[in-house]
């Protein structure tokens, strides 16, 4: 889930706009853990569905 769509518990506002210290917080956490938090589940369905075409094609370059 892309920190977008979460409401903030403590102002009831997208955690996205920063309107209090604990939305900019939970916003900056949520930036720096990694570059695969930010990708929706289509985009991590279709980069599987790469990786598993392209090991296909090494194993049967390898056989």
């Amino acid at each position: 889930m892309t920190y977008d769509r979460l409401v903030c518990a403590n102002c009831a506002a997208p955690v996205s706009q920063g309107r209090c210290p604990v939305c900019r917080a939970n916003r900056e956490r949520l930036q720096q853990e990694g570059s695969f938090t930010g990708l929706n589940p289509m985009a991590l369905i279709a980069l599987l569905v790469v990786l598993v075409a392209a090991l296909a094609l090494v194993a049967q370059h390898a056989a």
